[in-house]
């Protein structure tokens, strides 16, 4: 079997966009930052994202039924910090205080300003390994300024 320590080294040569993926089910919001997102469809639109599927604050994506995946500029490091659960005194409530947020047709918060916003009607949850991978119609978008995209490679933030 592959050490899992070499598999992670080597996942962090590989740039991916900074995103945060959000929901809110009965009063209660998740965000958690998040590399692995992508386009599946787009007829119809259809994008996933993937979280790790042992934290039990990350229930709430299959209980809510939808999702938004909200892309982040250079200029939101701040925000991508406080998603990513670094900091445990971060609470849900402090995070979301954090930026322009709304809502387009689910009711998953979207972040206004993302230079992409994807809000979705959850599809399919699939658990793989460590992580959850969820798929979703997109039913609205939202664009902001086209901004240079944020990136994290070698375990670090970077631009385009």
């Amino acid at each position: 079997m592959l050490d899992p320590s070499l598999y992670r080294d080597a996942m962090s040569r590989y740039a991916g966009h900074v995103q945060i993926v959000t929901t809110a089910h009965e009063g209660e919001k998740r965000g958690v930052t998040i590399t692995a997102a992508c386009s599946v469809s787009d007829n119809p639109a259809m994008v996933l994202a993937c979280l790790n599927a042992s934290n039990p604050n990350n229930a709430i994506f299959s209980k809510s039924g939808h999702f938004a995946l909200n892309s982040l500029s250079a200029d939101q490091v701040e925000l991508a910090n406080a998603f990513s659960g670094r900091d445990p005194a971060m609470t849900s409530e402090k995070r979301f205080a954090m930026g322009n947020w709304g809502e387009l047709v689910t009711g998953a918060p979207v972040l206004m300003d993302a230079r992409a916003a994807f809000d979705c009607r959850l599809v399919e949850l699939k658990v793989m390994a460590t992580h959850m991978i969820l798929i979703g119609e997109v039913m609205g978008i939202s664009t902001g300024e086209h901004k240079p995209a944020l990136l994290y490679m070698d375990r670090g933030y970077h631009t385009l």
